[in-house]
Order: C-alpha cells, then structure tokens, then sequence
C-alpha cells in the first residue's frame, strides 16, 4: 500500500522559547520571506527541544523521527554558542547533522540552521525599530553611540555588537526593558529583512524559499 503523504508542510524544532518567538514572527511575514503564507498549527508547528542547543544538536533525528509521515518538511534551529561543541565551524555541524536526519528517514526533507553566535545577533540593525523595542528612543548617547563607548562595537562601521547578548541584555537594563520572549517575536515581525546579511539567516531564508516559494497568483 503507497504511504500516505505528510499533512502539514513544517515542524520547526527550535532551541528555547525566544528561538519559538523569533521563527514565529519571521513566518507571519511571508511576502518580506519572499515565500507562500503558512499558517501556524494548520500548517505548521514549532517545538522547544527540553535540553535546549545541546539537545538540539544531539538529539533532533530521535526528537523528529516518529514526525516523518505527518510533516512534509523539518527544521532545526539553535545556538552554536552553548550547544557543547563549539570546536567545529557553523557549516561543519550544520552538514553533520543534516545527514543524521537523513539517515534518520528524513532524506532531503530536513535543513539544519546554526546561528553564530546565537540569537540575539538577528536583533541588531540600524533600524530604530530596534532601538524603540529596547527603550533607547529618545536616550542620550543613543543606542549606536553607547555600543561603540561600551566596547560591543569596534568602530562605527561594524554592524552588530560583540557579543551580541550581553550588548543587548545590558541596553534592556539600561531602557528598563523586561528580556521576554516576545520581543524577539515583535523584532521579527517588524524589522525590515532586506539588510540582514548573518549568512544563518541567508541560509533560513533560501531553505524556506525552496520549500515554500510563492504560488503564481502571489507574484
């Protein structure tokens, strides 16, 4: 008997609640994705690994393995920092364990994305959508300025801060922002796209474009 196809096109296996929150707001703007819309839980769903970047990293072809004949596609998103291998290169773990979802019975079906460092390097843009959302709008130095006397940025040229989270961790504190998870997904959702250029991002983009491009009556 021929199997049944897969009914929903994603299950997204992500790192922690703010990882859940980020991916959420980015597929709730399919046109800036440059991809069909998706609707969550009809046509996608998004689980939070318990053990978080290690457990994603070690343990997502067991995680997703009983999910092959339900979902059409997998995704699997964490941090390189703090996933418990770190030796590696970003591309060297994103290569190793896409193969084990391969061999797990995924085949071509699932991608792997690995942010260096982590999230919160997606946060940081010139957009002052970023400073509104941390409590900079209207602070004096303001937000680019304070990043450059503090440290996380080198010079005036660099894009985003080193390391990314303890900058904006810090910058909540001093914006007397709570760090929720729905920020993340608000940033997300708000912040234009086009000059992120985090090649992790690249790479979530260009999977999600092959698996869902847009139909021809959205062109």
């Amino acid at each position: 008997m021929k199997a049944e196809a897969p009914g929903k096109d994603l299950i997204a296996l992500v790192a922690d609640k703010n990882m859940e929150h980020a991916l959420r707001g980015l597929l709730n703007r399919p046109q800036s994705l440059g991809i069909r819309p998706l609707k969550e839980k009809r046509d996608y769903d998004i689980f939070v690994h318990p053990h978080r970047d290690p457990g994603c990293l070690a343990k997502s072809p067991e995680f997703l393995r009983p999910w092959q004949r339900t979902y059409r596609r997998a995704l699997v998103m964490f941090d390189r920092e703090g996933c418990g291998r770190e030796d590696p290169s970003r591309l060297e773990l994103e290569s190793d364990l896409e193969q084990q979802l391969a061999r797990s019975g995924w085949d071509e079906r699932a991608a792997v994305v690995i942010i260096d460092p982590e999230l919160e390097n997606w946060v940081w843009s010139n957009s002052p959508l970023v400073d509104r959302a941390l409590g900079w709008t209207g602070r004096f130095p303001d937000l680019r300025q304070w990043l450059l006397e503090e440290g996380y940025l080198r010079s005036a040229a660099e894009a985003k801060p080193i390391p990314p989270k303890p900058a904006m961790d810090q910058a909540l504190r001093l914006g007397k922002k709570p760090h929720s998870s729905s920020l993340f997904q608000q940033l997300a959702e708000t912040v234009s796209l086009s000059g992120c250029t985090d090649d992790a991002f690249l790479k979530l983009r260009r999977t999600l474009i092959g698996w869902f491009p847009p139909s021809a009556a959205e062109n």
